[in-house]
């Protein structure tokens, strides 16, 4: 089975749950339920910092990367999680300039909270619609007013580019991602593996 590679980025002062929460899920799917301890997910997770130095979470967590910037795999997903760090990251051109050159090139680019954010300030949500979380909603206005942003919306699709309201929203997201590539009903076995409540109502697809 070719494994979908999906690239899950940190940075210091991250949301853990915006990453933990989808990595969760790619980690846990499973296109046969009945072979669930013999196979391995069809999604291989990976988690991508600028440098293979531990990461400081918003929580105090540390993480160890498995990749940094330049030695990070080809990549058919890329999810960006937020958290306060993001607000620095805004500031950072090497981030950016890396979320732009593979955000272009993968199937699926996802965004979880603020790590929406991240790709405007890449330039990725240039005449998109997006979502974020709702303290922040009036700070992506701002910030790309060619962005259509969508307020009451929990995950928002437009094409290959997913975005979601914050935190824990990004399990429905990355549930989203799972139906998007494996099928709704694999998601629906996912999220009930997680004891996961998904609720598919509050999604636009543009």
């Amino acid at each position: 089975m070719q494994r979908i590679t999906t690239g899950i980025i940190i940075f210091d002062q991250i949301e853990v749950l915006d990453f933990c929460g989808p990595f969760e899920v790619f980690s846990v799917t499973r296109l046969n339920e009945e072979q669930r301890r013999e196979e391995p997910s069809p999604f291989q997770p990976v988690i991508v910092a600028e440098n293979t130095e531990p990461v400081t979470t918003a929580g105090g967590m540390r993480v160890i990367p498995d990749y940094c910037f330049d030695a990070c795999p080809e990549l058919d997903i890329l999810v960006v999680p937020g958290g306060w760090g993001v607000r620095k990251q805004m500031e950072n051109p090497s981030l950016l300039q890396w979320l732009k050159t593979r955000g272009s090139k993968v199937q699926t680019l996802a965004a979880v909270c603020t790590g929406s954010m991240l790709l405007g300030a890449a330039g990725l949500l240039s005449g998109r619609h997006a979502t974020t979380h709702w303290r922040s909603l009036d700070w992506m206005q701002t910030s790309f007013p060619d962005v259509t942003v969508e307020r009451e919306q929990h995950v928002v699709i437009d094409g290959s580019l997913i975005t979601s309201a914050g935190i824990s929203a990004g399990i429905d997201m990355a549930l989203t991602v799972v139906g998007i590539h494996c099928g709704s009903s694999v998601a629906a076995a996912t999220a009930r593996h997680m004891e996961y409540s998904f609720n598919t109502s509050n999604t636009r697809r543009i």
